[in-house]
């Protein structure tokens, strides 16, 4: 086995227990398969690394067979269809766009000066520049809150919150959002919108729904996405904030796509020099210097939520929890 054969197969075993276990059986068997394929290695390893990871894969073969195989139907399925599957993992990315971690965020927003003007970086299609915009649910029903204008389709979103989380008794105010993404996703194109649905995994039917109503909201409330750059095209995005507003930068799993250290630390000194109140919402890993301040042991596949470079919260990916620190 090659060095790089060895680094996928650690790559889809690590998936497997990691990320999969407890989230979708069926991509822990998919991935536990994938890392012992001789087929699927040679397949990963004529691609760039960057389109090599799991969900990807995974959600390729889902849109190229309009169906959710068999995990031993795998290697027959990409043998058939390996030409159709790389030109889609080449053409496409993984822009998950989970509205849910609105329901994490919320606490944050919700304590600032308001009105705010909130800019998301890596935005994807922005459904989480929508905050205002969603009902949520703390520890199933304790706590509620949702828009005046509530209707039947709008997503619920369900949180688990232990600690003192600082819960809001009102949704914030937001009067501009704007969001930045080398590759926004227009959600009028129903191409682009169900490319994001098959990234949903499966046996995770909850978060599918929350997904579509959540399209549906943003359709009707267009916004604004801008092509560009953390570094380079942030800082004109700033200036276009309104005066009288708590500028808001923030963003959710983005930063470890951001390979290059060095520019995640001109990210950093960016945010912390600004005069935007920044939120970060990441794997612990991706901020080290963040992840230090936290004295207790860090629980295995949370983010790290912090405020201006403040520990504040371990949050589920998904949003589906938060553990308050302070």
């Amino acid at each position: 086995m090659t060095v790089l054969s060895s680094v996928i197969e650690r790559g889809y075993l690590g998936f497997a227990s990691h990320e999969a276990k407890d989230n979708s059986p069926i991509y822990e068997e998919w991935a536990t398969h994938v890392a012992g394929s001789p087929i699927f290695h040679d397949f990963l390893m004529a691609l760039p690394e960057a389109k090599q990871q799991p969900n990807l894969l995974f959600a390729a073969i889902r849109w190229v067979t309009g169906r959710v195989p068999e995990v031993a139907e795998l290697d027959e399925t990409l043998q058939r269809q390996s030409g159709a599957i790389k030109q889609e993992m080449m053409n496409r990315s993984t822009q998950t766009n989970e509205a849910g971690r609105c329901a994490t965020l919320l606490p944050l927003l919700a304590r600032l000066p308001q009105p705010l003007s909130l800019i998301e970086v890596g935005a994807s299609a922005g459904l989480c520049l929508l905050p205002d915009h969603y009902a949520y649910d703390y520890n199933n029903g304790a706590h509620t809150l949702a828009p005046e204008t509530n209707a039947p389709d709008t997503p619920v979103l369900h949180c688990q919150a232990t600690g003192n989380v600082p819960l809001p008794t009102k949704l914030p105010e937001v009067v501009w959002r704007a969001g930045l993404e080398l590759n926004p996703l227009n959600l009028q194109d129903e191409d682009t919108a169900a490319w994001l649905q098959t990234l949903v995994w499966p046996g995770q039917e909850d978060r599918l729904h929350r997904l579509q109503k959540a399209i549906a909201v943003a359709k009707q409330q267009k916004v604004q996405l801008v092509k560009g750059n953390l570094l380079e095209d942030l800082p004109a995005l700033l200036e276009q904030i309104p005066t009288g507003t708590t500028p808001v930068v923030f963003h959710s799993a983005v930063l470890n796509y951001v390979r290059d250290t060095t520019k995640r630390e001109a990210f950093v000194d960016l945010m912390l020099n600004s005069n935007a109140h920044w939120i970060s919402n990441e794997a612990s890993g991706v901020f080290p210097q963040f992840a230090d301040k936290v004295s207790n042991p860090r629980p295995s596949g949370r983010f790290l939520l912090c405020e201006n470079g403040e520990p504040r919260a371990w949050t589920g990916p998904h949003g589906q929890s938060i553990d308050w620190i302070e």
